[in-house]
């Protein structure tokens, strides 16, 4: 999110919660109106073009302001299957006229705010929450309430979201004397219960995408999703390719309790995933201890090979740094727990589905993909962590040494080795 010297509406999260994009602010045009009803044909026609959950819910709070709506904080919730990740939710008020939307981690659901919070109640519940913001009761029941008194809130308003997810809400509150018109309430309600069908399908997009993402990765799940599932559908592409693999893996498998080996592989690939995914690389599969990634050429090769050492010189360094906070076991001479071998080669190669009718993979293969693992194998010959061929190592200035030339199984020509100079 930008600094509060540049951002003109500054807001704070909570360290579970993190900011992912903004939108508006959202005004009414002078002399522009509707109503309710016409609202409510918007849901049922026009809104179901939208492709993006904060521009529907922008333009439903754009209606709901020609239609003079007193309503001046909305927020909206929604639950999500991923591995990290509680669900998402989108934060709008008619002070700054803004919309965020935020990631919300697991963290959250285990932190006192939620726990006192009206959501958590709904979602065990199901009910609807209606309360006065500066009464003490209802500060002392969501302490949430303190803070939309101070705003100057007088009536708010949770309403769960009818659909498969019971973490699905959304919540308004007014600033009008006297809150809000039962009138008001009755046709927000049914603006809502159309406004959940949206809801709920965005929702199971968002869980089809993380799914996805998580296993396929994001690049591959984006192609997925939008149409390319049939055997033998990909594209021609350039790429740096990344293989690596975990030093030691055997001999560690033998002697450590199969839980033990499963925080190191996590230590390991959150190293390695996360340098790649820094540097714009796209994590294919994990093949045992074994990974694979791609760095796509989009603007050039040089770039691109670059953005794939900078990333192997981070992956390094963080597993230097995990094994000084692991505290498992070590190898007979005492060495890192963790290290890796990790090759850079750049060619062509097809990035698409393989497999089975009913079993496919998306991945990449060609001969650049097998040179880049036949070279895998010399980091232990050699003895460096990180080798790279000359089609990366050329874009490198003074940064590459020459290793020499080394025959490859299965490769009918010598290819020339580096590793980082010093």
């Amino acid at each position: 999110m930008a600094s509060e010297t540049s951002d003109p509406s500054p807001r704070s999260y909570p360290p579970s919660v993190s900011f992912v994009r903004r939108a508006g602010p959202i005004a009414v045009a002078a002399g522009s109106a509707d109503t309710f009803v016409e609202v409510e044909n918007w849901l049922l026609e026009e809104a179901s073009a939208e492709r993006q959950m904060i521009e529907l819910l922008v333009k439903l709070i754009h209606r709901m302001m020609a239609a003079r709506s007193s309503v001046d904080r909305l927020t909206l919730h929604i639950g999500t299957l991923h591995p990290q990740l509680a669900g998402f939710a989108w934060v709008w008020n008619a002070e700054d006229g803004f919309c965020d939307e935020v990631r919300v981690g697991d963290a959250a659901v285990d932190s006192d705010a939620y726990k006192l919070n009206p959501l958590q109640r709904i979602v065990e519940t199901g009910e609807t929450i209606r309360r006065t913001p500066n009464q003490p009761s209802a500060q002392a029941e969501f302490p949430i309430m303190i803070e939309l008194a101070a705003a100057g809130m007088t009536d708010y308003v949770a309403i769960p979201l009818s659909g498969l997810d019971t973490r699905n809400v959304i919540t308004i509150a007014t600033k009008a004397a006297g809150g809000f018109a039962e009138a008001e309430i009755d046709a927000l309600t049914r603006l809502f219960k159309l406004f959940a069908l949206h809801v709920q399908r965005h929702s199971e997009l968002k869980i089809s995408e993380n799914a996805l993402g998580a296993y396929l990765g994001y690049g591959a799940a984006a192609k997925v999703l939008e149409g390319a599932i049939k055997r033998g559908a990909g594209d021609s592409i350039r790429a740096v390719i990344w293989v690596s693999d975990l030093r030691n893996f055997t001999k560690m498998s033998d002697v450590l309790a199969p839980a033990d080996m499963l925080v190191l592989l996590n230590a390991y690939f959150e190293a390695m995933v996360s340098a790649v995914a820094a540097h714009g690389g796209e994590i294919l599969k994990f093949i045992g201890d074994g990974m694979l990634a791609v760095f796509p050429v989009t603007v050039g090769a040089a770039e691109a090979s670059r953005a794939a050492v900078s990333a192997a010189r981070e992956a390094i360094a963080r597993l230097e740094a995990a094994n000084r906070n692991i505290r498992i076991a070590s190898d007979a001479e005492g060495r890192a727990l963790l290290r890796a071998g990790i090759v850079l080669h750049e060619g062509e190669v097809f990035f698409g589905n393989i497999g089975a009718p009913d079993r496919l993979d998306f991945t990449v293969i060609g001969a650049a993909v097998n040179e880049a693992c036949r070279v895998e194998a010399l980091t232990k010959i050699i003895g460096r962590d990180l080798l790279m061929t000359e089609a990366v190592a050329r874009h490198l200035s003074q940064d590459a040494e020459h290793l020499g030339e080394h025959q490859l199984r299965g490769v009918s020509a010598r290819m020339s080795v580096y590793g980082m100079a010093g």
